[in-house]
C-alpha cells in the first residue's frame, strides 16, 4: 500500500485530490485535468474523486472556493488600497494555478453556496481598499474607481504570470513596480506609514 492510498483511508483523499490537481493546472493547465487521472496521482481507484467531487467541475468548483478563500485571508490586513492591490498581485504569484482556475467561470459551478461565499468575502476585501480612498479620490463614481484598480492588479499579476512582463521590470521587483504603478492611477492615496 503506498503512502497515499493509507492518507486516503485516514480522509485525506479530497484534499490530496485538490493537491494534485493544483499541481497539474500549474503545470499544463485546467485542460489536463483528468478525475482518472488525479486518481492514479492519489493511488487510489479511478471512482473514489468522485465520491468528494463527483465530476470534474465539481473539483475545479472547489478549487475556485478556497482560491477566493485564499485570496480574502491575504487581503484581509491591506493597509489601503496600494497595499490590497500588492497582496493581490502576491497571491496571484503564489497561488498561481488558483488563479488560472478562480477568474475562468466556464469551468465551475459558478452558483456553489461555498464559492458565492468565498466570492462575496474576499470582493468585500477588495472594496474595503477602495472604501478607504479620501473623498474626490476615486472620482465621481467609487464602484468605477473599484473596477479600475482591480483592473490593474488582475492585468499586471496576469501579464506576469504569463511572463509578458520580464523586459518592462527589467529585474525589478514586481510587487515594488507594481506599488509606483498605483500611485500613477491613484496619485494621493496615502501610503502606509507616510505621505505618497
Amino acid at each position: 500500500m503506498t503512502t497515499r492510498q493509507r492518507s486516503y483511508h485516514h480522509g485525506d483523499l479530497r484534499q490530496a485530490v485538490l493537491t494534485a490537481a493544483l499541481d497539474v493546472i500549474a503545470a499544463e493547465g485546467p485542460s489536463a485535468l483528468s478525475l482518472r487521472d488525479l486518481a492514479r496521482r492519489a493511488g487510489v481507484s479511478h471512482a473514489a474523486p468522485a465520491h468528494h467531487f463527483k465530476d470534474r467541475a465539481g473539483l475545479l468548483t472547489a478549487l475556485a472556493a478556497e482560491g477566493y478563500e485564499l485570496l480574502a485571508a491575504a487581503l484581509g490586513e491591506a493597509d489601503g488600497l496600494r497595499d490590497a492591490g500588492v497582496r493581490y498581485v502576491r497571491f496571484a504569484t503564489e497561488h498561481p494555478a488558483h488563479f488560472q482556475v478562480m477568474f475562468q467561470p466556464d469551468l465551475y459551478r459558478t452558483d456553489d453556496p461555498a464559492l458565492l461565499a468565498a466570492r462575496e468575502r474576499a470582493g468585500d476585501r477588495l472594496r474595503a481598499g477602495i472604501a478607504g480612498l479620501r473623498p474626490g479620490q476615486g472620482g465621481p463614481d467609487p464602484r468605477l474607481a473599484g473596477v479600475a484598480a482591480w483592473s490593474l492588479a488582475h492585468g499586471f499579476a496576469t501579464l506576469l504570470l504569463s511572463n509578458n512582463l520580464t523586459g518592462p521590470l527589467q529585474g525589478r521587483d514586481p510587487e515594488d513596480v507594481f506599488h509606483a504603478l498605483t500611485g500613477l492611477l491613484f496619485p494621493t492615496e496615502p501610503v502606509a506609514g507616510g505621505a505618497s
